[in-house]
């Protein structure tokens, strides 16, 4: 099968880079970049039995040019459909993604293991992300299993322990930055990469990764995308993620529509709902983003434009959900479904009962809701403070 061509492509200018070039931002207009595929071949759903049990199944979407595939079996996670919890929502049918069934227990995965395989195909040393959490326990892990440095920035007292923990147990090399998210990211950006390449997401290699939840979406449904997909927006590079895959599934042929994509924040960190709400251009000042949901509390998201793009393209919407609902939707769905999640993993199902009873989403809808990270990410005792241990006869 012939190979495929990447190149990078900034997505306000349409300046483009050589696939290899270690490059963030457009040189021309100062926008994100994104990589674009002309591929040699195309896959269809009877071809991929027997493929490999991972994200690395649909090879003809994803870069074949790396001299070194660095992967934990990442990818094809499991879809539950749960109709209990679609009753109590209020829609036909409801699913859910367990995208913490990936090998350091969330979907950042699939992103480090495109993304440190590039590190190691442009020789890189060292590697370096600014991280809530979860994208520090997956670099860290992924740059280990690579034998590569790993370098990470955090907001200091803003993570969740069992990230932190990870980062530390996989060798990661941690440096506490006083501030939120936006800080340490800013602390890794003025860097510009000097001395390790960087893995956040505005890298586009992180994005060519996260892309395949979409194609495992189609697979796992038969083919179809008649339904919603719901997913926590805190830097916005996932939901941009599913939207590339779903629009490249379009661009080969197999889909001829694509679905309506939902992106929930946080009310404490939700300047991408409120952008959209208020019917804005650009992002209105967020700066001391604040939510249980630690994971999106996010106040400056890089990839905002991407993310709205994403929303607006598939003719979705935003939302914004409390605290105190997204807590409810963390019990409601472990409690009804035998399904955890960390706290930003909830945060679509409390978007779409707000979506239900507001009509913006009919009683007859199929919604897919993505939870993100596994609930041992974080273990704070105010997510089951309604539960309390009692004393024994």
């Amino acid at each position: 099968m012939p190979r495929e061509e990447y190149v990078l492509v900034c997505i306000s200018c349409g300046e483009s880079y050589p696939r290899e070039e270690v490059v963030y931002r457009c040189r021309r207009c100062g926008d994100l970049l994104e990589a674009r595929i002309s591929p040699g071949g195309v896959f269809r759903l009877d071809t991929l039995i027997g493929r490999v049990h991972s994200m690395w199944r649909y090879r003809e979407l994803l870069p074949s040019f790396f001299n070194r595939i660095v992967s934990l079996g990442e990818g094809y996670t499991t879809l539950v459909k749960a109709d209990k919890l679609a009753k109590v929502v209020g829609v036909r049918e409801f699913y859910v993604k367990l995208e913490g069934l990936n090998p350091t227990g969330s979907f950042k995965d699939r992103g480090m293991s495109v993304g440190v395989s590039m590190a190691c195909m442009i020789g890189a040393k060292s590697v370096v992300c600014a991280s809530t959490g979860n994208t520090s326990a997956s670099l860290a892990a992924y740059a280990a299993r690579a034998g590569l440095e790993c370098q990470v920035y955090i907001p200091e007292g803003k993570i969740a322990w069992g990230k932190l923990f990870q980062a530390r147990m996989f060798g990661a090399k941690i440096y506490q930055v006083a501030g939120s998210f936006d800080d340490a990211l800013k602390r890794v950006m003025a860097r510009g990469g000097e001395d390790a390449y960087i893995l956040n997401s505005v890298n586009p290699w992180r994005i060519e990764g996260q892309k395949t939840a979409a194609f495992e979406l189609w697979e796992q449904m038969g083919g179809k995308t008649d339904y919603v997909v719901a997913l926590p927006v805190g830097n916005s590079g996932n939901i941009a993620a599913y939207w590339k895959g779903f629009k490249e599934l379009q661009e080969h042929g197999l889909i001829n529509d694509t679905p309506r994509l939902v992106g929930v924040q946080a009310e404490g960190a939700s300047p991408i709902a409120e952008m959209l709400t208020r019917g804005l251009e650009s992002l209105p000042d967020w700066p001391n983003p604040e939510t249980i949901a630690t994971a999106i509390r996010i106040g400056r998201p890089i990839n905002w434009k991407k993310g709205v793009r994403a929303i607006r393209d598939s003719g979705g919407t935003a939302v914004k959900a409390r605290d105190e609902e997204i807590l409810d939707a963390l019990r409601l769905l472990a409690t009804t479904e035998g399904i955890a999640t960390e706290p930003a993993g909830a945060t679509p199902i409390a978007g779409v009962k707000k979506l239900v009873e507001e009509g913006w989403l009919g009683r007859d809808e199929k919604v897919i809701c993505i939870a993100t990270g596994n609930m041992l990410k974080d273990t704070n005792e105010a997510l089951v403070s309604w539960n309390k241990p009692q004393k024994g006869d």
